[in-house]
């Protein structure tokens, strides 16, 4: 077997190099998402309308101009895209609601847990036992959350805005499950589509009166999550899977919350305080812990 020159060698480590390079800038989209729906002004549900809406017609642009055909759906399929479809407009929704009320921070980082709910919801649908690695997890995300909360009250805005967070993040446990039980269904991108179109049909009748008092600049500013944190996002992240491995891409990911904490600090002056920071390194610590270990 023929060793790689050094001319291949470069190629393949700047390869590597774009390729970290991408899931980087996904993980800072992603964590845009939450910065976005502090600036934008209209409801979560006329955001997240609007979102997939713009995220849907790009995504068919590129199917035209890629020539791509859908593929044909069994009706056990088309109920499983609608229910996925229903749920990543629920967590979002729900997501853009815990912005607007407790701030980037706390709803990023009550969002952060859910990979204790997907490991939960694991052992619920699948009866798969839990791990050692798991239950720390679970303990681990307890434990920073309740440091993360700021008062043990309902009626404070910021508790009620992680509590948010955190009933966004279990919704996307359930949608991760149910996307495991139907992986190789589809591509990633025709069930994206798929779901876009789900959620497009789910909040016209409930949000679409809405739209035409939406402001130029929020328009903007919404273009820009269906734009660049759906569908750009999506596609950089899909395509550094050619080359570097899920375990790798997904430890990236997980700093979503940093950057989306830091752009808020940078942009919207909201500076985290110090029980909220030790909250959230325990939390992305242990995600970042069975991440790398899987």
């Amino acid at each position: 077997m023929l060793r790689p020159s050094c001319r291949e060698k470069i190629i393949m480590v700047n390869n590597y190099n774009l390729a970290l390079i991408k899931v980087h800038f996904t993980a800072v989209l992603f964590g845009l998402t939450g910065v976005l729906g502090v600036i934008i002004s209209a409801d979560s549900d006329v955001i997240v309308l609007g979102r997939v809406i713009i995220a849907f017609l790009a995504l068919s642009v590129y199917f035209l101009i890629k020539r791509e055909k859908l593929t044909a759906l069994s009706t056990k399929d088309v109920a499983n895209q609608s229910l996925s479809g229903a749920l990543l407009t629920a967590h979002w929704v729900t997501f853009y609601v815990a912005v607007k009320v407790g701030g980037v921070a706390v709803a990023t980082l009550g969002f952060a847990g859910f990979p204790g709910f997907v490991a939960l919801f694991e052992r619920l649908f699948f009866q798969e036992k839990l791990k050692r690695r798991e239950l720390i997890l679970l303990i681990a995300v307890t434990i920073g959350l309740i440091l993360v909360t700021p008062q043990f009250e309902f009626g404070n805005q910021s508790t009620q805005g992680l509590l948010w967070g955190i009933f966004s993040g279990a919704i996307y446990g359930i949608l991760a499950i149910l996307n495991r039980k139907n992986i190789n269904k589809l591509s990633g991108t025709q069930a994206s589509w798929w779901q876009y179109l789900i959620g497009s049909i789910l909040l016209f009748p409930f949000a679409a009166h809405k739209l035409p008092a939406v402001s130029v600049t929020d328009w903007f500013w919404i273009a820009c999550l269906g734009l660049l944190c759906t569908s750009l996002a999506y596609t950089l992240f899909v395509s550094s899977l050619n080359i570097i491995n899920a375990r790798t891409a997904a430890m990236i990911i997980s700093l979503e919350p940093v950057y989306a904490i830091l752009i808020a600090w940078i942009w919207l002056g909201e500076q985290p305080g110090l029980r909220m920071i030790i909250g959230g390194l325990i939390i992305l610590l242990s995600v970042g812990v069975v991440n790398f270990r899987r």
